[in-house]
């Protein structure tokens, strides 16, 4: 598949794609998640499952407008909503999760849960966000911005590779993945740096595939080649990279709000690490970006279902 770089190249390959895929909603009562069920619903990128909050569904005209595409289940209250939205995608009648207006901790709470839950055991539920800004020629993703504060060594090579088979459903064979830092030595003053070297040479023993991968970088050297000339840094990662791997939840998620916020930047995130990818929009986000998260999500969704033919 050619190489995704944007958001409108991201929709227009959704679009072709005769895998039928299938979004379950979890209280998608609120006005910005259903601007954002719209948009997938008219661009026909996906059906639509909606659980809990179906009078305001039902208000909205969508089921009137999309009969074919969507449909509402109800449910008593929102801990309901979440176990029953788990259980579509434990049956496989969903790929996708999304969070409606529910408490993020209700909704995780259905999908941590350790017998009816979405978590395989030994999979680490980590987030994963990516960003197209004005000033980069390709879209940039990042982890962990939202659901781990200080990721162990292990988690952090779950981050790796997570974000590696995420890329490559972006048509993007041979990630560049950099691990962050403020500066590029590594330092007993900063523990998670004294990883790194370990995490390169297990990725060069093919443990995640074809990747390139190098760090400590600080953002600068790991997107403009211009800075890593000027600090005669030699890195097959710096200038060019696909994903920044974060230290931590602070330094990732003042990233992420500084990209949206000041830069100009659109943004979308899911989680990963779940065996469906998990749309869990912040209560800033706006349609535009709710729907993005969605097309994030849908790009990464595994394995065939029905065909739109």
């Amino acid at each position: 598949m050619e190489r995704i770089e944007n958001f409108r190249q991201m929709s227009d390959f959704l679009a072709r794609n005769k895998q039928r895929r299938r979004i379950a909603v979890v209280c998608g009562s609120d006005a910005s998640t259903l601007a954002a069920i719209k948009l997938i619903l008219e661009k026909d990128l996906a059906d639509v499952l909606f659980v809990g909050s179906g009078a305001a569904v039902k208000a909205s005209g969508l089921l009137s407008a999309f009969p074919a595409s969507c449909s509402v289940t109800d449910a008593a209250d929102a801990p309901d909503s979440a176990r029953k939205a788990v259980e579509l995608i434990r049956r496989g009648e969903a790929d996708v999760l999304m969070k409606g207006l529910i408490g993020t901790d209700v909704l995780l709470r259905a999908v941590l849960d350790k017998e009816h839950g979405l978590l395989p055991s030994g999979h680490v539920l980590t987030h994963m966000a990516v960003a197209q800004l004005p000033a980069y020629g390709k879209l940039l993703f990042f982890s962990d911005a939202a659901v781990i504060p200080y990721p162990t060594h292990e988690q952090r090579c779950a981050q790796v590779g997570y974000a590696a088979r995420v890329l490559r459903a972006f048509g993007i064979a041979e990630p560049c993945i950099s691990l962050i830092h403020c500066t590029e030595k590594p330092s007993e003053k900063f523990p998670h740096t004294m990883g790194y070297a370990e995490i390169k040479e297990r990725a060069s023993q093919g443990e995640w595939g074809h990747i390139l991968i190098d760090g400590p970088l600080d953002v600068r050297t790991s997107c403009d080649p211009q800075a890593c000339a000027a600090k005669s840094i030699d890195s097959s990662v710096g200038g060019r990279a696909d994903v920044l791997i974060f230290p931590d939840i602070e330094a990732a998620n003042a990233f992420y709000k500084t990209l949206s916020f000041l830069a100009g930047g659109k943004v979308a995130g899911m989680l990963c690490g779940a065996s469906c990818p998990v749309v869990l929009p912040s209560r800033g986000d706006d349609a535009e970006a709710k729907f993005n998260s969605l097309m994030l999500a849908l790009m990464t969704v595994e394995g065939g279902k029905v065909s739109k033919e």
